[in-house]
């Protein structure tokens, strides 16, 4: 029996973002070795520590630096595809100014908005006032900082994709278990933390499918596709580019004025910019304008948009716990405050990560991701942006992957949602097919489901044998 195309839409959709995940780690392998190394040298500074009994400060600060750096790479290089690929496959950036661009949009996240996940991870997981005039509070953030590096370094080699955010939370809550005690982890704070990265998927999947029902229903399907296009397309990319800018003037405080008064020329400016891509794709094209191209502005928008939430919420797994082990030498603030300087360096490691491994990661990754096609990667990528940036703001730490993946599961209801509605389904699925296709979505629940129940006991577990081993080393 033959299918119309609508009926294995969602399973290509997840079928491609499978292809990706392997690539994924395929590209990695250079990171992985890398880590290799650097799990080798910390080994060595321990070593150092435990025979030659010189002061474990200075020590702890280069094991933490080099561990804190690595994750920063880590992170850069694996991630820059969630941000990068859709718009480079559509042909809306070329590779090298897109690595640049979300590099810097990055940077910027984490020093304007990053202070918050930051803050959490840094002391909001584990009450670190008992340890504040110790060496013990360093000691515990290395030891969690080592514990997410040996897991991320070892899930890699055997092909299992993990969340660095998800590693450094268990790395943190185990290590401060066996420096404080149990008594001492926020388990609200952690139960919260896991909660939110169950529903965040759930958010983007939602934002995700609404906007792509809105693009599908007011302008591929409008009866003047041409006119709806330059509707709303401008309009669109002209109130993200509005609610971005107001956004990042709240976050350097400067009041609701400034807020209005940045909003509304960059606003402005965007669907003055948008409107004109529009018309020339138009002009070239009147009968059947390229989605691609007339969403060019709008996929640019959204890397601009991601790279910056991505900073935001992912510099807290290198700059929290870096910057209570600077604080027991005198080289930071009071706990649960993140110096700018350390935010800095955070989002500079990132940065390193994606023009370093970038480049041979979009190359492999972008392809696939987008294919899902010019509208649905812009859906996608814009649901995961907001979601992400969201939680930032409230200092929750969260996977950009898997939120990402949520977005695709979204998009993929949504169109089902829409064909049905359209009437292309008038004959029902036959029960086999339904089968596969339950299962196929359960597969990907499956696997994501898992690396949220795995990560976090390993990694605590991980954490928790550093911590023993650096507290007995140090004697601290």
């Amino acid at each position: 029996m033959t299918h119309r195309p609508g009926f294995r839409a969602l399973d290509k959709d997840l079928g491609r973002i499978g292809h990706a995940e392997v690539a994924q780690m395929h590209a990695f392998r250079p990171v992985w070795r890398l880590g290799l190394a650097v799990l080798a040298l910390v080994g060595g500074l321990l070593m150092v520590m435990a025979l030659s009994g010189a002061a474990p400060g200075m020590l702890a600060i280069g094991a933490g630096l080099v561990v804190a750096a690595w994750l920063g790479v880590a992170i850069g290089a694996n991630d820059v595809a969630n941000s990068l690929g859709p718009a480079v496959g559509a042909g809306a950036i070329g590779l090298l100014p897109g690595l640049a661009l979300v590099a810097v949009a990055g940077v910027a996240g984490a020093v304007l908005a990053g202070g918050a996940v930051s803050a959490r991870l840094a002391g909001g997981i584990v009450q670190l006032a008992p340890l504040a005039e110790g060496g013990r509070a360093p000691m515990m953030m290395v030891a969690a900082l080592i514990g997410a590096a040996v897991w991320i370094t070892l899930a890699t080699g055997i092909g299992l994709p993990v969340s660095t955010s998800h590693s450094i939370v268990g790395g943190i809550a185990g290590a401060g278990a066996v420096a404080l005690g149990l008594s001492a982890v926020a388990w609200g704070t952690l139960a919260i933390i896991a909660s939110v990265w169950m529903v965040t998927p759930v958010v983007a999947g939602g934002l995700a499918g609404g906007l792509l029902i809105l693009l599908r229903l007011k302008v591929v399907e409008a009866p003047d596709r041409a006119g709806a296009a330059l509707l709303w397309l401008p309009l669109l990319v002209g109130l993200m580019a509005a609610l971005f800018s107001a956004y990042v003037v709240v976050l350097l405080d400067l009041g609701p004025l400034a807020s209005c008064a940045a909003a509304a020329p960059t606003g402005a400016g965007a669907l003055w910019l948008t409107r004109r891509s529009v018309l020339r794709e138009l002009a070239r094209h009147p009968r059947k304008p390229s989605t691609k191209s007339l969403l060019r502005p709008a996929l640019v928008m959204s890397v601009l948009i991601l790279g910056f939430a991505h900073g935001a919420n992912d510099v807290g797994n290198i700059a929290g716990p870096l910057s209570v082990v600077l604080r027991g030498q005198g080289m930071s603030t009071a706990i649960g405050v993140v110096p700018v300087l350390v935010l800095a360096g955070g989002g500079l490691a990132i940065a390193t990560g994606t023009l370093l491994f970038g480049r041979r990661l979009v190359h492999m990754v972008g392809n696939g991701i987008t294919k899902l096609n010019a509208g649905r990667a812009f859906c996608v990528s814009l649901a995961t942006a907001v979601t992400v940036l969201g939680a930032s703001a409230l200092g929750l730490p969260v996977s950009t992957t898997h939120v990402a993946v949520g977005g695709i599961f979204g998009v993929g209801f949504a169109r089902e949602w829409l064909d049905r509605r359209r009437g292309s389904r008038s004959e029902a699925l036959p029960a086999d097919e339904t089968r596969r296709r339950i299962l196929v979505r359960r597969s990907h629940v499956v696997t994501i489901t898992a690396a949220w129940l795995v990560t976090l006991p390993i990694t605590a577990s991980l954490g928790a044998l550093a911590c023993l081993l650096v507290l007995w080393v140090t004697e601290v």
